[in-house]
């Protein structure tokens, strides 16, 4: 393929890599999240009367866990979208459809690891009121 085709596929994979950055970046905060989330619980455990705390840290542990794993099918749904245009563009194939799905579920995995977040911090909320009193 002549470099002067191959450019334009090379400009319309700019935005799904900027996608896969941003999604690494989101998936660096979930992951610390739940790193100081599992730790959290450990402490909490040596507590006597803690039960409710940890239950609900072992609820945002699953939700976020979720998350991450919607956003790790993200950036391999975004991966294969990239290969799919090149390959595409290689074998002058007209894979128009396919690469739209993919992107779609990519989108969709997103919205549902965003969701998980949300509630994650909604239940965050909850522990924290449980933890002073209020």
């Amino acid at each position: 393929m002549p470099l002067e085709q191959l450019v334009p596929v090379l400009q319309l994979a700019i935005g799904p890599v900027i996608l896969i950055s941003g999604v690494g970046l989101l998936l660096l905060t979930l992951t610390n999240r739940f790193g100081r989330l599992l730790d959290r619980a450990r402490l909490l455990h040596r507590e006597p009367g803690a039960k409710a705390q940890i239950d609900i840290l072992h609820r945002r542990a699953s939700i976020l866990r979720l998350s991450i794993i919607l956003a790790a099918i993200t950036v391999l749904l975004v991966a294969v979208l990239i290969l799919a245009l090149f390959v595409a563009a290689l074998f002058r194939l007209e894979a128009g459809w396919p690469i739209v799905v993919l992107f779609c579920v990519s989108l969709l995995a997103l919205i549902g690891s965003m969701l998980a977040f949300i509630r994650d911090m909604n239940l965050a909320l909850a522990a924290v009121r449980l933890e002073i009193g209020g």
